[in-house]
This record gives structure tokens, C-alpha cells and sequence, in this order.
């Protein structure tokens, strides 16, 4: 391929771009909000740093409306984040015609009385960036932030790569991400809000630096069975602290192309070796037919 991914860009009617190429950094927690809450403000803080203060310029108010990320605005993302059950937090780009950046954590109580009984709710936060970043930066740079921002995170697992940045509870918006997705099978879509009230200890899948906490590393034999149990030449696992670890599927991330035939087999050797621990949507919920989502889940197995 001449390019590690395609420039995806769909618009709506008034102009405001729905679906990017992106990247998207998302760490699920089996640890409750006050637990983790300090964490959190500071994977917020090296973000910021990352991206500059600029990027983001607005966060959702208590009744879901967009509201300035001026001095106050700051200081009522600050006092959510201090809250001693739950938070929800979601900060935006400054512009008003697409995401490029997008902050958002859901802090859960897991005791909550409807949450303990199935036991694989979970917390989670999310990072945004264009594909812009990526290429100003290098590789490198990204590397460096989600690592930064996973040793700040109690984290059981999570992903760093190419996604479909896009707000899918948009209309329209999944239909035109379906038969993409499926041609370009390292970019994610991302639904993180809803796989975090099922995905438990579980990981959801192989993407550019799949991040490994317990019990799956154990599971998989530590980071020295599953370095073993990697042959391809740009497949890397480096160990982290806390008993856990990072793979990292090559120099830069990867979309794949299924209609010229590349497939990346770095990703489908490690959902290999992951399958025992994957993720399941639970069908309930799936608003496609539950063979397509079977059939993205199972992209590089079958």
C-alpha cells in the first residue's frame, strides 16, 4: 500500500464533517470512579500537554449542551471529575465543523446495585486524534502519549489506532461506516460508552498497541508466553509496570485494505493468540444484524 491508511471524510447536508480518519486511544477500568478519579485528571493533563490547549475548546454540561471550555468551563470538568460516586465527562474540538479531538470518561460506581450483579461494567476514557497529528508528529510521538497515558491508568485493558472518529448515535452515521469498516479492517469504530458496561476483563481486539492488564496477561502466560507466541517480525510486546504490557503491531498504525488483498497478518497472528480472551457484543443490544457484527468481531480470525 503507498499509504498505512486511507483519508476518510464524510459530510453531512450543512457541511459538518460526520466520519474522519482518526486515531483513538481507550482504556477500560474495573475500578470504580472514586478510585480512579486523580487517574483520570492526570491522563486528562498529559493530553492537554499532547495536544496543545487550543485543541479543545468546548465540554458537555450536565443537560448534554455544548458549553465554552473557557476558566469556568475548566473548572466545572475539574469539579466532575472530583465527584465522589460518578462522573461523565466529554470535552470537544474548538471548531465547530468536525472532531478532530475528543476527550471522554465514564466514571462508574461498579457497587452500583445494577451493576454488581453481572460484574463486567467497567470505567472507561477515550482520547481523539486527526491522523494530521500522527503525520506532523511521527509515529513516535503517538506511541509515547498512549504509553504515558496507560501508566497513569489502572487499566485491564485498551487500544491505540486507526478508527472511524465519529459520533455513531448520529443518523447515518453507522450506515455509512458498515461497508468501510469491513474494507479497512484495522480502523476502529468507536463505542465506548456501551462496551464498557460489558467488556469486563475482557479485550477488545487487536489494534495498532493493544494494552494488557490482569487477568489476561496471566492468562496468555505473562508478557514472556506471549512474546513466545508471536512470530511476525513487527509484532513487539514490552512489558509495563504493574504486571502488565503493551504489543505494538509495527512502526506505524495500519487500515488494512481487504479489496487489495492486505489483510495484516501481524493483527490476525495476535488475534490468534487473543481469542480465548475476546470481547463478545452481547446480541441484545447489536442494532445490525447480528451476523455483521459477529463477522467485524471475527475480522481477523475467519
Amino acid at each position: 500500500m503507498s499509504t498505512p491508511y486511507p483519508r476518510i471524510r464524510i459530510h453531512a447536508r450543512n457541511g459538518y464533517l460526520l466520519v474522519r480518519d482518526g486515531l483513538i486511544l481507550t482504556f477500560y477500568l474495573r475500578r470504580s470512579h472514586h478510585e480512579i478519579s486523580k487517574s483520570i485528571g492526570h491522563a486528562l493533563d498529559a493530553y492537554v500537554r499532547a495536544v496543545g490547549t487550543a485543541a479543545l475548546g468546548l465540554y458537555s454540561d450536565q443537560e448534554g449542551n455544548w458549553q465554552s471550555l473557557d476558566e469556568a468551563g475548566w473548572a466545572a470538568v475539574r469539579d466532575e471529575l472530583h465527584k465522589p460516586r460518578s462522573a461523565h465527562v466529554h470535552l470537544t474540538d474548538a471548531s465547530t465543523q468536525e472532531q478532530r479531538y475528543d476527550f471522554l470518561y465514564q466514571g462508574r460506581r461498579l457497587d452500583a446495585p445494577f451493576l454488581v450483579k453481572d460484574a463486567v461494567a467497567t470505567s472507561a476514557v477515550s482520547f481523539w486524534l486527526p491522523t494530521e497529528f500522527l503525520e506532523q508528529h511521527g509515529p513516535g510521538r503517538v506511541r509515547d502519549l498512549a504509553v504515558e497515558v496507560a501508566s497513569l491508568l489502572p487499566f485491564c485493558s485498551g487500544n491505540a489506532g486507526l478508527s472511524f472518529n465519529c459520533d455513531t448515535s448520529l443518523l447515518g452515521v453507522r450506515d455509512a461506516v458498515h461497508e468501510l469498516r469491513f474494507r479497512y479492517p484495522g480502523m476502529d469504530v468507536p463505542n465506548m460508552d456501551w462496551d464498557s458496561l460489558h467488556i469486563g476483563t475482557r479485550v477488545r481486539g487487536p489494534s495498532w498497541m493493544t494494552f494488557l492488564g490482569q487477568p489476561v496477561l496471566g492468562e496468555l502466560g505473562g508478557a514472556c508466553g506471549l512474546r513466545a507466541r508471536l512470530h511476525h517480525p513487527e509484532s513487539s510486546v514490552h512489558e509495563l509496570e504493574g504486571d502488565r504490557a503493551v504489543v505494538t503491531l509495527g512502526p506505524w498504525p495500519e487500515a488494512g485494505d481487504t479489496e487489495q488483498g492486505y489483510n495484516l497478518p501481524a493483527y490476525r497472528e495476535l488475534a490468534r493468540v487473543l481469542e480465548p480472551c475476546l470481547y463478545q457484543e452481547p446480541q441484545f443490544h447489536v442494532s445490525a444484524p447480528i451476523e455483521d457484527t459477529r463477522r467485524w468481531e471475527r475480522r481477523f480470525l475467519d
